[in-house]
């Protein structure tokens, strides 16, 4: 997908709303809070919508495919779906804007048209002005950050960009003696709370979670079943249905073709075995932010442990968060009630609640 298509695009996407006036109102009208993940991007905003989207982008890949759509780009599941059609982008990987082999310019014109296609499904008024908060990885680089303000630039009038794991602290109101736990399909994000803006220090970014679990699936199963039929994408939806950590006995089975053929596959030992892959690595890094805490609050951090993101939902993960505490006098952990949307949430509170100086603005 080239830079030029992506642009054609983007200006046959604006409205008038983009196009300010003297007369413009100075303060913001509509505010929005974005959880940008890897594999799936949630908006919440200030005039009461709130959806969610797979982070991809299509476009048609011939005369053929265009006419087919009537329109040059497709998003989230609509482009999944028809993505046999479709030169298909998933512009981020481990929670930031893709930057290898050059590419960089693509997957943020992406993002861009991906993020103006969010804020139009949430249907501003001509004459808005846009706020928006987004969440990305808690330990994203300047330069990642950099990338994400640039792709925003003709979408948003200010945008302010903090750690996934932050908003969804401040959206449930845990601003002070709590570790949250945001386990998303490319990173695994995590973040204390002790009462102020968390520091460096105060977060960690792990880069094995979804994504990782659904290739160390794949491999498992193709070792183990080498003529089975699957994507990916199959994998995915399996791990998101039945995924799990716990010590529960039934047969998970699954269908795949051989050869076109369907048959019934039993991968409950691989499944348990892929979801257990991030479980190492998630315990280092708590036990790294709970035994650099002062060492007084300590207990109240390991009593206050949420966990968020589309990966607290494999069954077991609770209970097996709590016996990692045990190496450490204890704990308790809990999921929060909507995953999906809890960092659109804290990202919206946030826009909310932060005065004027606290963002950046884009546009004179």
């Amino acid at each position: 997908m080239t830079n030029s298509e992506f642009s054609a695009s983007k200006k046959r996407q604006k409205t008038s709303k983009r196009t300010k006036t003297a007369s413009a109102p100075k303060a913001p009208t509509l505010l929005v809070g974005i959880d940008l993940g890897t594999s799936r991007t949630a908006i919440a905003s200030s005039n009461g919508h709130r959806l969610g989207v797979s982070t991809y982008v299509g476009k048609p890949k011939d005369e053929v495919s265009e006419k087919l759509f009537g329109k040059r780009l497709l998003f989230g599941d609509e482009a999944l779906y028809n993505r046999m059609s479709l030169d298909l982008l998933r512009p981020l990987k481990d929670g930031v804007i893709q930057t290898a082999s050059g590419t960089a310019n693509e997957h943020v014109d992406a993002v861009q048209a991906l993020l103006a296609h969010v804020v139009s499904l949430v249907s501003p008024l001509d004459n808005d002005v846009v706020y928006g908060v987004i969440g990305m990885p808690a330990r994203a680089s300047i330069s990642n950050k950099k990338l994400l303000i640039d792709a925003v630039r003709d979408v948003f009038d200010a945008v302010m960009v903090v750690s996934e794991p932050f908003a969804v602290a401040y959206g449930l109101d845990i601003l002070t003696d709590a570790l949250i736990i945001d386990i998303g399909a490319g990173t695994m994000d995590l973040c204390r709370m002790h009462g102020s803006f968390p520091t460096e220090d105060d977060q960690a970014t792990v880069s094995k979670a979804g994504d990782f679990i659904d290739q160390t699936l794949s491999d498992l199963i193709r070792q183990r079943y080498p003529r089975a039929q699957f994507t990916l994408n199959m994998i995915k939806a399996i791990k998101e249905l039945h995924g799990y950590v716990s010590d529960k006995e039934e047969r998970i089975e699954v269908e795949f073709t051989v050869e076109g053929r369907p048959r019934m596959f039993d991968i409950t030992a691989e499944l348990k075995r892929a979801c257990l892959g991030i479980v190492s690595d998630l315990t280092k890094a708590i036990y790294r932010l709970v035994g650099s805490f002062d060492p007084e609050f300590q207990k109240r951090l390991r009593d206050n442990v949420v966990v968020c993101g589309g990966g607290s939902q494999m069954t077991g993960l609770r209970m097996l968060i709590e016996k990692a505490l045990d190496e450490l006098g204890g704990g308790r952990a809990r999921i929060v009630d909507e995953p999906v949307y809890a960092g659109a949430n804290g990202a919206l509170k946030i826009a909310n609640d932060m005065p004027d100086s606290f963002w950046e603005h884009l546009r004179d």
